[in-house]
């Protein structure tokens, strides 16, 4: 029987950016984004994202926005492992241009855009390149829950934690736009990786994974 990794995607994704991802002896279990309650914070929205994970010291795989869930719920829920990917693990690695946007309240400022006239500049900051990969984040951005968004900006703009779990296996792309590497402390560094890295380099996290949880 296949052991469970718990995964979550970043804000401009869904389930689709795990296709490529195949890991020996694991199953993936997406757990999906929800609708955040009037006011709700962070810890609040980490609990309830937490409920989705039965098993004890479970693998939980967070990408972007949802690495940063991954901490959040990890503070709440002791895990075997905690896996990041294109992700960032405190406030000293999120973006300057992010904390300013962040203490001017600047929130409607979106890493990834959702307007169609700046979808081209988004898609460049993502390292979307392919067709495909262009029709899977505009078909995101056209369905996209704008409560959900707008909430999750916020909380990306405002993050304040200072806490690591010791358990942590972080990979990033040294071409990330979005979370540049030079103020990432990672474990694995992908060559010539940007914030697509899950969906566009998977066999190659494929394997990092797959050797980490040797």
């Amino acid at each position: 029987m296949k052991k469970p990794i718990y995964c979550i995607s970043g804000l401009g994704a869904d389930e689709k950016i795990f296709t490529n991802l195949h890991i020996s002896g694991y199953e993936l279990r997406y757990i999906p984004w929800i609708r955040p309650h009037k006011k709700e914070s962070l810890h609040g929205y980490a609990k309830r994202m937490g409920e989705h994970i039965k098993e004890k010291s479970a693998v939980l795989l967070g990408v972007s926005f949802g690495g940063m869930m991954g901490i959040e719920i990890a503070k709440q829920i002791p895990l075997q492992k905690l896996i990041l990917v294109s992700s960032i693990k405190s406030v000293n690695e999120l973006p300057r241009w992010m904390k300013t946007a962040g203490k001017l309240k600047l929130d409607k400022i979106v890493p990834v855009s959702f307007h169609k006239y700046t979808e081209k500049i988004g898609n460049a900051r993502l390292g979307v390149s392919t067709k495909e990969e262009k029709e899977m984040v505009r078909a995101y951005r056209k369905n996209a829950d704008l409560v959900f968004v707008d909430w999750a900006i916020t909380q990306i703009l405002n993050w304040k934690n200072d806490w690591l779990p010791d358990n942590i296996f972080h990979i990033h792309g040294d071409r990330d736009k979005i979370f540049p590497v030079k103020k990432i402390s990672s474990t694995c560094i992908i060559k010539d990786g940007t914030h697509m890295i899950i969906y566009n380099r998977a066999m190659e996290i494929s394997e990092l994974i797959g050797n980490e949880l040797k």
